[in-house]
């Protein structure tokens, strides 16, 4: 599986939006427990979130967001997540204000007895979760990082802008490259009817080392697709930087640079890139 572009969340106590949220063709689909579930609602959204994934679940990449450790709800996830049949196409669990290595071990454990092969992607949301990112990369079970931009603000009293988020981003994208996972998601853009302010948010994730976006309508998964996407000019680039060094010379010059092995390693990752099955949907 080619790892993922776009995560897009619906709500998981809004069962009508589930077919049309997965119509939309995410490269993963967050069926939500947390914060888009009001607490009264979540058994009902387990309810539903199951009879989903039986039914029709097969027709997407389909991960669940369960609530975090310290909440009151987490039990009741856990025992929803052991109670789920070994054939629900689960594809994997969003974790919540990861911040604690042993407890992502054990659901990664109860997980695995769903599917084995079953991805974790832990989000940093507050300071505790950055403090101890590196043990939180390397736990069992954890595939991927992203970011909870909002909350981890929250948590820090800080503004939630570029320059006071910029040292967390960097510190994510470092984490996962040092834990030898795929470069880190980005959090969501909450201006949903300005795709300007949306291509300007990829950009400058994607300028940092983060390779998707955690979306919130289905309408920002184009932009999102094609921020993180490498562009026709990059794509020239590319292709001309590897036909020019093809008999093995490096001392060569492309646009008037000289090629040396970490441009040769670029443009190799910008080509790989552009066979990601998200380059192929509109």
């Amino acid at each position: 599986m080619s790892t993922a572009i776009t995560y897009l969340f619906v709500p998981g106590d809004r069962p009508e939006r589930f077919d049309k949220a997965a119509a939309a063709a995410p490269d993963a689909l967050i069926l939500d427990l947390e914060d888009a579930v009001h607490p009264d609602a979540k058994p009902a959204a387990r309810t539903a979130i199951t009879a989903w994934l039986l039914e029709r679940g097969a027709q997407a990449q389909a991960y669940v967001r369960i609530n975090d450790t310290n909440s009151a709800a987490f039990a009741a996830d856990m025992d929803w997540l052991r109670a789920l049949p070994s054939d629900a196409p689960l594809a994997g669990l969003l974790v919540p204000k990861a911040e604690d290595p042993a407890a992502l071990g054990e659901i990664a454990r109860a997980l695995a007895q769903v599917n084995p092969q079953g991805r974790i992607v832990a989000i940093i949301e507050s300071a505790r979760g950055l403090h101890g990112i590196d043990a939180v990369a390397t736990a069992r079970g954890v595939s991927r990082l992203a970011f909870g931009s909002l909350d981890f603000a929250v948590d820090l009293g800080c503004a939630h802008t570029r320059e006071a988020l910029l040292m967390a981003r960097s510190r994510i994208v470092l984490a996962s490259r040092v834990a030898a996972l795929p470069p880190p998601v980005d959090g969501v853009t909450t201006a949903l009817k300005d795709e300007a302010v949306l291509t300007d948010d990829v950009a400058h994730a994607r300028a940092l080392g983060f390779a998707a976006k955690l979306c919130i309508h289905p309408a920002q998964l184009a932009a999102v697709r094609a921020g993180f996407l490498p562009t026709a000019e990059q794509l020239d680039w590319a292709q001309r930087v590897l036909a020019a060094t093809a008999s093995g010379s490096h001392a060569v010059q492309v646009d008037g640079k000289m090629v040396d092995r970490p441009v040769i390693e670029q443009a190799r990752r910008i080509l790989a890139l552009a066979n990601h099955p998200a380059a192929d949907q509109p």
